[in-house]
């Protein structure tokens, strides 16, 4: 395989049941690349990153990271791997009787490999990046949206990870909120020349945040390009999917 490749699925079945999920799912996410994930809601896009974490392994084919298979990775190795892969979760999931600092730092403290003085140094640092330094003795029930999300996004970052996946990063938020957290992947993709893996519906954040898009349909990969060969498509699907209309070959 690539050296350059740092995510592959190959031939990848996912079922629930007698319901498939993914069908036959191939691709590869070269590192530093920044990919968005498109499609309906159920339409596997969580599952998919619930595999490179190895919440799941697929029922057959290949899910590699870094050419290392996973489902055939051993326990103690995987936890290196984890470490390697920082997640961002739809709700954020901040624990609520932590400290925003305590939050951010949870997994720094749970590794036991920094001393407490450099997990404060980690934790300020992370904190200043997604603009939140003053808000590190506040409970998330003191902050809004937007800033829950950026302190999921400090916690996500703390382990310097190669890989940064987001699930739904703007579900819930204000059109301007939204835009600021789009910024801020974009940025942090930059700056700390991660591999970005962003599971979305909000068209908008889609085409900012990604150089690349894969959508996801009927179970399969039903598209796999630029945003500009996306928007310039005249595949129906796609076209019902970006304008958002009822109307077209997408039905509930």
């Amino acid at each position: 395989m690539e050296n350059n490749v740092c995510v592959e699925f190959v031939d990848v079945r996912k079922a629930f049941g007698a319901q498939p999920v993914l069908d036959g799912v191939s691709f590869k996410v070269s590192r530093g690349e920044s990919v968005a994930i498109i499609g309906r809601s159920g339409s596997g896009k969580s599952v998919m990153l619930k595999h490179i974490i190895r919440l799941m392994s697929p029922d057959s084919g290949r899910v590699l990271y870094g050419g290392q298979d996973l489902a055939e990775t051993p326990d103690h190795e995987l936890v290196e791997v984890r470490r390697k892969i920082g997640m961002l979760f739809q709700s954020a999931a901040l624990f609520d009787s932590m400290s925003v600092r305590d939050n951010v730092g949870l997994g720094l403290r749970e590794s036991r490999r920094y001393k407490k003085q450099e997990i404060e140094r980690i934790v300020a640092e992370k904190l200043r990046m997604v603009g939140l330094e003053e808000a590190g003795s506040k409970y998330p029930s003191e902050l809004s949206g937007g800033m829950r999300k950026r302190v999921g996004l400090a916690r996500a970052i703390a382990n310097d990870p190669d890989v940064l996946l987001y699930d739904e990063p703007t579900t819930g938020l204000d059109p301007v909120t939204a835009d600021v957290i789009d910024d801020l992947i974009v940025e942090l993709n930059t700056k700390l020349s991660v591999t970005s893996i962003v599971v979305t519906h909000d068209m908008k954040s889609a085409f900012k945040i990604a150089r690349r898009v894969i959508m996801l349909y009927q179970t399969k990969i039903w598209f796999d390009g630029t945003p500009k060969e996306l928007q310039e498509s005249k595949d129906p699907v796609l076209q019902q999917f970006i304008t958002g209309s009822a109307i077209g070959p997408i039905r509930m």
